[in-house]
C-alpha cells in the first residue's frame, strides 16, 4: 500500500500499534493497581502511627510523604512499560530535589525542627512557655513554625528551627508552681512581726498549698531595705490571681502596722560644703555691718 509516495506495510502497523495499545494498556493498569495498593499501604501506615501514639500532624505528613514517594514509583514503572528510560528521568527528579533542596534550605530547616517539637513534644497546645524573649500560651504547632498568644493578645510567629537551637521554659508542664514575693522593709522596722504578718496572710489564702507549707526568710540587706522573701505553693492555673492578691494584703498589712516599705534612698557627701558656708556667712556677716 503506497500513501503519499510511501509504501506502507499495513500488517506491520497494525502489529506495532497493536504493541503500542497492549503497552499503553499495561502502563495504566500498572498505575491504575499500584496506585490502590500505595492507597492502601499508607492507611495501614497510618493506623500503625496512631496505634503508636505519634501525634496526627506527623502521622499525616508521613502517610502523604510514603504516598508520594510510591507513587513516583509506579509512575516510573509504568513509563518502562511504554518505553520510557526511566534512568534519566530519575536523574533529571534527583537534580531538580538537590536544586530545590539548596534553595529552600531555611525552610527545610524549619521543617525538619517542626518534626522534632511534634515528636519529642517539649511542648503542646494550651501550654504557657517561654522562648527566647517570647511569653505566651502555644496556641498552634505547625511544621514550619509555632504559635504563641501574649498575655496582651498579641499573636508570636516563631520559626521551629530557633525553637531547637534555644533554651525553652515551661511554665505549665508540671501541676503546681511556686510563688517567690519579695518585699523590703526598713532597717528600722521588726522583722519578725513582718514575717509573722506575710506568713499568716499566705498561710490563710485558700489557693496556698499546705504542704510544702508557705516558707519565709531574710534573704538581703541591701542598700535600703532588709529583703523577705516569701516562697508558696499553688497550682499553675491559681499562680497569677494568687500571687497579685497577697501582694495587695502584705502592702495594706504591713500600712496597718507601721511597717515602712522605704524607697531607694543614697546620701550624698559633698568635700568642702562646711567651709562654703562659713564663707557665706562671713560674706553676710560683712554685707550686714556695711549696712
Amino acid at each position: 500500500m503506497e500513501f503519499l509516495g510511501f509504501t506502507l506495510d499495513v500488517a506491520t502497523l497494525t502489529n506495532s500499534a497493536l504493541s503500542i495499545a497492549a503497552k499503553v494498556m499495561l502502563a495504566l493498569l500498572i498505575f491504575i493497581v499500584g496506585r490502590w495498593l500505595a492507597n492502601k499501604a499508607v492507611a495501614v501506615a497510618h493506623r500503625l502511627m496512631v496505634r503508636s501514639r505519634l501525634d496526627d500532624t506527623v502521622a499525616n505528613f508521613l502517610g502523604r510523604l510514603i504516598y508520594g514517594l510510591l507513587l513516583v514509583v509506579v509512575v516510573l514503572a509504568a513509563l518502562s512499560k511504554v518505553g520510557v528510560q526511566t534512568t534519566s528521568v530519575v536523574a533529571i527528579l534527583g537534580g531538580a530535589a538537590v536544586a530545590i533542596g539548596l534553595s529552600l534550605k531555611d525552610q527545610l530547616s524549619n521543617f525538619a525542627a517542626g518534626i522534632m517539637i511534634i515528636t519529642f513534644r517539649p511542648f503542646v497546645r494550651g501550654d504557657y512557655v517561654q522562648i527566647s524573649s517570647h511569653t505566651g500560651t502555644v496556641t498552634e504547632i505547625t511544621l514550619v513554625n509555632t504559635h504563641l498568644t501574649t498575655i496582651n493578645n498579641h499573636d508570636v510567629i516563631i520559626p521551629n528551627s530557633d525553637i531547637t537551637t534555644s533554651a525553652v521554659v515551661n511554665y505549665t508542664a508540671l501541676p503546681n508552681r511556686r510563688v517567690d514575693i519579695t518585699i523590703g522593709i526598713g532597717y528600722d522596722a521588726d522583722i519578725k512581726t513582718a514575717k509573722d504578718i506575710m506568713l499568716n496572710l499566705a498561710t490563710s489564702n485558700p489557693k496556698a498549698f499546705t504542704d510544702p507549707a508557705p516558707v519565709i526568710r531574710v534573704t538581703n540587706l541591701g542598700d535600703n531595705s532588709v529583703d523577705l522573701t516569701l516562697n508558696v505553693w499553688t497550682t499553675n492555673d491559681d499562680w497569677w490571681s494568687m500571687q497579685c492578691d497577697l501582694l495587695e494584703e502584705f502592702k495594706y498589712a504591713l500600712d496597718d502596722n507601721k511597717i515602712d516599705i522605704p524607697f531607694p534612698q543614697r546620701n550624698v557627701h559633698v568635700k568642702g560644703l562646711d567651709q562654703m558656708i562659713n564663707q557665706m556667712d562671713q560674706a553676710q556677716k560683712l554685707l550686714t555691718k556695711k549696712d
